[in-house]
C-alpha cells in the first residue's frame, strides 16, 4: 500500500511538473510570437495572420489587429505625405515664375522715365511682390519641416563659420539703418555644436532680421556661451523689447504684436526658427522687457 501511495505521489509530482513545463513553454511561445509581431511592426514587415481561439491566442489576435491597423495608418500617412509633398512642389513651382516676372517687369518700369506718382506706385508694387515671395517661400519651407518631407542633417561643426556667414549677410543692412552689428567671434573660437549649417543659418538670420527691423538706435550683439550639453548663441538688441505677456505668443505662427503692426513682416520668422531648432534637439529662449531690448538665445546640442 505504501508503494502504491509512493508511486502515486511520484506520478502526481511528475504530472504537476509536466503541467508547469507545458504552461511555461506555452507562455514563452506566446511572448515570443508577440515579440516577433512587434519587431516586424517596427521593421515595417508585419502582416496579419490567423490565430486559434485560446486565451493567449486571443491576446495575440488583439495585438495583431492593433498592429495591422497601425500598419494601415502608417501606409495612409506615407501616401498623404507624398500628396502633400507633390502639392508643395506644385505651389512652389507655379508661383515662382509669375512672381519672378512681376519683379522683373517692376525693375524694367523703374528704369523708364515716369511721373513721380507712378514711381511711388511701382515702389509699392515691388514691395508687396517681395513680401508675397517671402511669404510663399517661408510657408513652403515650414510645410516641408512640419510634414517631415525635409529632414535636417545635424553634424558636429565649428560655430565660428556660422557666425561669419550670418554677419556677412546682415552687416550692410544694420549699417544702412545706422546700427552696429557686433559679432563676438573670439568667444566662438574652437567651439563646436551639432547643427545643420543651412537651416541653422536660416534660424539665426531670422533672429538678426527681427533685431534689425525692431531696433532704431544702438545695435545688435551676437555672443556665444558653451555649456556641458548645449552651445548657446545669444542675439541681443537695443530695440523696442517685448512685454512679458507676449513672450509665448511671439513664437506662434503669424503672430504680430500691435506695437509692430506698422512694420513689414508676416509673423512667421520666430516660429520657423524655433521649429528648426526643435528638429535638431535644440530649443530657444527669450529674455526681454518692453522698451529695454530683447535677447533671443539659440541652444544647439554640444554632441
Amino acid at each position: 500500500m505504501a508503494v502504491i501511495i509512493f508511486v502515486a505521489g511520484i506520478l502526481s509530482l511528475g504530472g504537476a511538473a509536466l503541467t508547469v513545463l507545458v504552461d511555461y513553454w506555452h507562455r514563452k511561445h506566446c511572448l515570443q510570437r508577440m515579440y516577433d509581431m512587434l519587431q516586424s511592426a517596427m521593421d515595417g514587415t508585419f502582416r496579419a495572420e490567423t490565430f486559434d481561439e485560446s486565451l493567449y491566442a486571443a491576446v495575440e489576435n488583439k495585438l495583431a489587429e492593433y498592429l495591422d491597423a497601425s500598419e494601415v495608418s502608417t501606409r495612409k500617412t506615407a501616401v498623404e505625405r507624398d500628396r502633400i509633398k507633390t502639392l508643395i512642389a506644385d505651389i512652389s513651382h507655379q508661383t515662382k515664375t509669375p512672381l519672378a516676372n512681376i519683379l522683373l517687369y517692376t525693375e524694367l518700369i523703374k528704369e523708364q522715365e515716369e511721373p513721380a506718382k507712378c514711381k511711388e506706385s511701382i515702389g509699392l508694387l515691388e514691395s508687396q511682390a517681395k513680401k508675397l515671395n517671402f511669404l510663399i517661400y517661408s510657408l513652403v519651407e515650414l510645410s516641408r519641416l512640419e510634414t517631415g518631407i525635409l529632414v535636417l542633417h545635424p553634424e558636429k561643426s565649428l560655430i565660428a563659420p556660422l557666425l561669419e556667414e550670418a554677419s556677412r549677410q546682415y552687416w550692410n543692412r544694420a549699417k544702412e539703418k545706422g546700427l552696429y552689428l557686433d559679432v563676438r567671434y573670439e568667444e566662438a573660437q574652437g567651439i563646436k555644436a551639432c547643427y545643420d549649417s543651412k537651416w541653422t543659418l536660416e534660424a539665426l538670420g531670422n533672429l538678426l532680421d527681427n533685431a534689425i527691423k525692431y531696433t532704431e538706435t544702438g545695435g545688435i550683439t551676437v555672443s556665444v556661451k558653451q555649456y556641458e550639453l548645449f552651445v548657446c548663441i545669444d542675439v541681443s538688441d537695443t530695440g523696442i523689447g517685448i512685454s512679458e505677456e507676449e513672450h509665448a505668443k511671439v513664437f506662434g505662427r503669424f503672430y504680430r504684436s500691435q506695437n509692430v503692426s506698422e512694420k513689414e513682416g508676416v509673423g512667421i520668422g520666430l516660429y520657423l526658427a524655433r521649429e528648426i531648432l526643435k528638429q535638431q534637439s535644440g530649443y530657444m529662449k527669450l529674455v526681454s522687457t518692453e522698451g529695454e531690448g530683447a535677447v533671443f538665445s539659440m541652444y544647439l546640442p554640444a554632441d
